[in-house]
């Protein structure tokens, strides 16, 4: 179960890291 979170936080953090980039260009 704590793999699953680790997973789910790991994609949101990317997604939220590549937005925030795009967004500050």
């Amino acid at each position: 179960m704590k793999i699953l979170i680790m997973g789910a936080f790991g994609f949101l953090g990317s997604r939220l890291t590549s937005y925030f980039e795009s967004r500050h260009t």
